[in-house]
Parts: structure tokens; C-alpha cells; sequence
């Protein structure tokens, strides 16, 4: 494979015009495909059907009535079920609407509004941080950027995010009030945390005494090759003496339905109290018939399992289209490097410095809407302009290939160009 980064610029200059000549091919094909989001497609959704059918009853083990008001933190049958998932204690878990994110965004603004443990409410202070382990997940850094919070990107590594960068930030600076983390298989890039990482994130001094690990375990259960074991945080943070730095969510939107999944969020047990009061005043209670349908659906921990590797049956196919495409068009080329997870929603791309953005650009304009570039970063500002989130889900494995390969030649002409100007 030629390495187009040693390359003459006569060498360049060539093949900039094969790969022009491509392009335009592309671009007369009209094509209009959309990976721009980690979205379920038709056939991964029609796995799910049967739950529409399975409300037999809608009475509950204990007796209730589903249909009515009640049940703040949710059905007893669906803490069990999630509870032998995610080995979580059902005491310490409340089941919410749809929506995870919606959770998410409701536990930031209550430390907003209310503080917590006795500490000021964040609205009071004159500054509040969070860190932000970057590539990292778009809708996170919205949060902070809808309610002011400054964010800190923090590196990414093999294992995790930075720990010695994290560290020395927390035990300084007591305006760092938290951290996003993805912890399996990140997104976008498939990280998996190790142990001595979940370790440090608990056990760590903060100067911060409210600060709060924002576990969003989305993928917790999406393998798509061998299943890989994370480390209980709460465990971690309960032999550190820190049960209350952990909010802990999870959702089956990307397990059943998207919009009409089953949310959760955990913590220790005086926060779920802490939760449970300010809910109180929000709302009477979620949507127990959808509890009941996924419980009657699933039945157990064992059924959820079986039918994630139903999911990824369906899912490897077009990751392996993702990576076999960019190994047999890219590798060796020094114009891009990427990561090859082992489950997750996504694959992350790195180009030469600089071409991120044109690359998104040049694919759209023949007809392939992707991620849009700097997203994976706090305030959409990727330092390097490198890193592109390819979301592989939502197409069919025939778009899928056609997408691919319009990318590879969107790589490989926005390294060109660049390295033309280099050399100028």
C-alpha cells in the first residue's frame, strides 16, 4: 500500500487526480445516506416486535394497577430484572421513563438547584468544571454547555481515560465537580476501561466534596464479539469509603426501541433518597406499562443476554464492512488510524491533522451525512481537526459498503490535499 506521507509532490499530484476522477463518480451517483447518528435500523428494530404483544396483564406481582398514577421509582419486577443484569441492589436503583439522557440531565440540574450531602447548590458557586474524557459523547457535553459548566478535555488512552491528568486536576481545584465517563466501550471509540482505571476513579482525593462520577454505562451489555468484564464501580467506590460519588445510568433504548426503551439510575442509597424526594415533586411516576411489557418480554437477566446476542449477529456484519474496508484501503497509507472494538454502537477514525473537517465535507457533498466533525470534543472543538465518529448502524450492509468506500476515497483526498499544502 503506498504511504502517501512520503510521497514526492509529483507522486501527490497524481494521485490527487485519480482520486478527484473518483470522487466525481460518487458524486454523480446521487447517493443519499444518513450516518450521522448511532440509530437502529428497520431490521435490528424488527427483533424487538414481539414486546408489543406481550402485556398479558397489567396487573403487577404485588397487585397493581399498572394503568394508574403511582410507583415513584418504578416496578419491583423491573429493579429485579435489571438488578440480576447490572448487579445492582433494587434499593438502589430508581426505573425512570424512556430516556437515560433524560436522567442524566436531571441529576446535573439537581446538584444545580439543590447541591447535595449539605454542599452549596452549583448555582451559587462562581465556577463550575466537569472533565469531559474526550472523544466523548456529544449529547454529555451539551449538558454542561446548556447549563455553563466549563469542561476540561481530558486525554483518552488504551485503557481509559488519563488518570494521572485527572488526578492531579481533582485534588487542586475543588470548583471540579465531575466526570462523564462511558466505561464500556466507549463512544466513539470502543474504549473498555480496566479495573486499576475504575479503581483510581473511585478511590481518588477530590477537593471537591460533592464531586460526582457520572457513569453512563450504555453499552454495558452490547458485545458484539467476546463480552468483556468491567470492574463494579460501586464496589470500587464502597471499599474507598466514596458510596456517594457514583450516579450510575443505563437504558434499553438501544436493546429494544429507541423513545420507548426502559431508563435507570443508580447510586447509594442516601442519593436515591436524596433523588426521590426532589422527584416527588416532578413526577407521580413513569410509565409502568412499558416496565411491565420489557419485564414480561425479557423475563430475566438471561433473556436480555440472549437477545443482545441476537444483536450482535446483526451488528458484527457492518463492522466488519467498517473495518475490512478501511484495512484494505487504508492501512499503510499514513492518512488514517482507527479503533476495532469489541462491541458498542461505533468505530472512531483519526485522518492527518487538519483534514477531519473536510473529510465530513467532501462525503456530504456526494451524499454520505457523517458525524459532524469536532463533535467528539467539548464545544466542538477538536484541537487537532482528526477525529470523525463513523456510525454504522442505521444503514443497510449493501449502503453500508457503498458508504465506506466513498469515505476511503474522502480520506485519502483530504490527506492529499493536505500534504500538498505542506509541502508547498
Amino acid at each position: 500500500m503506498l504511504d502517501f506521507t512520503k510521497c514526492s509532490v509529483e507522486q501527490l499530484m497524481e494521485e490527487k487526480q485519480l482520486l478527484e476522477k473518483k470522487y466525481a463518480d460518487y458524486v454523480g451517483q446521487k447517493l443519499k445516506l444518513d450516518m450521522s447518528r448511532g440509530k437502529p435500523a428497520s431490521t435490528q428494530l424488527d427483533l424487538n416486535n414481539d414486546i408489543l404483544s406481550t402485556l398479558e396483564t397489567y396487573i403487577t406481582e404485588d397487585g397493581t394497577d399498572a394503568r394508574n398514577y403511582g410507583v415513584l421509582d418504578g416496578l419491583s419486577e423491573a429493579k429485579k430484572l435489571f438488578s440480576e443484569l447490572l448487579n445492582i441492589a433494587p434499593a438502589n436503583m430508581i426505573i425512570g421513563g424512556n430516556s437515560s439522557l433524560n436522567l442524566m440531565y436531571d441529576a446535573m440540574t439537581r446538584l444545580f438547584l439543590f447541591g447535595t450531602e449539605g454542599e452549596r447548590p452549583w448555582c451559587q458557586l462562581d465556577q463550575v468544571k466537569f472533565l469531559c474524557p474526550s472523544p466523548g459523547y456529544d449529547r454529555h457535553f451539551a449538558i454542561c454547555e446548556d447549563l455553563g459548566i466549563e469542561m476540561i478535555t481530558v486525554p483518552m488512552h488504551e485503557d481509559g481515560p488519563d488518570m494521572d491528568y485527572i488526578e492531579s486536576l481533582v485534588k487542586e481545584d475543588a470548583s471540579i465537580k465531575g466526570i462523564w465517563c462511558v466505561p464500556l466501550y466507549s463512544n466513539p471509540q470502543g474504549i473498555c476501561y480496566s479495573d486499576e482505571v475504575v479503581e483510581r476513579l473511585a478511590s481518588m482525593k477530590t477537593a471537591a466534596k460533592d464531586f460526582r462520577i457520572f457513569w453512563d454505562n450504555a453499552y454495558g451489555v452490547h458485545h458484539i464479539y467476546d463480552e468483556v468484564k468491567l470492574k463494579d464501580i460501586f464496589e470500587a467506590a464502597r471499599a474507598a469509603g466514596n458510596e456517594n460519588r457514583v450516579y450510575y445510568f443505563f437504558s434499553t433504548s438501544k436493546i429494544t426501541f429507541p423513545g420507548a426503551g426502559v431508563a435507570l439510575i443508580a447510586s447509594s442509597l442516601s442519593n436515591i433518597a436524596e433523588i426521590k424526594k426532589h422527584m416527588s415533586i416532578q413526577t407521580i411516576g413513569h410509565d409502568k406499562l412499558n416496565q411491565l411489557r420489557t419485564v414480561n418480554y425479557f423475563k430475566n437477566a438471561e433473556g436480555i443476554r440472549t437477545h443482545m446476542k441476537k444483536l450482535g449477529n446483526e451488528l458484527r456484519p457492518k463492522f466488519e464492512i467498517v473495518l475490512n474496508t478501511l484495512e484494505k484501503e487504508l492501512a499503510g497509507t499514513g492518512l488514517l488510524s482507527w479503533t476495532k472494538p469489541q462491541g458498542g454502537y461505533f468505530v472512531a477514525v483519526d485522518t492527518l491533522p487538519g483534514c477531519a473537517k473536510e473529510t465530513v465535507r467532501l462525503a456530504k457533498e456526494a451524499g454520505v451525512v457523517l458525524t459532524g466533525a469536532g463533535a467528539t470534543f467539548p464545544y466542538q472543538n477538536d484541537p487537532q481537526d482528526r477525529n470523525i465518529r463513523i456510525a454504522p448502524t442505521y444503514p443497510t450492509v449493501e449502503e453500508l459498503q457503498k458508504a465506506m468506500e466513498l469515505f476511503c476515497v474522502c480520506v485519502k483526498l483530504a490527506g492529499v490535499n493536505r500534504l500538498l499544502i505542506e509541502n508547498q
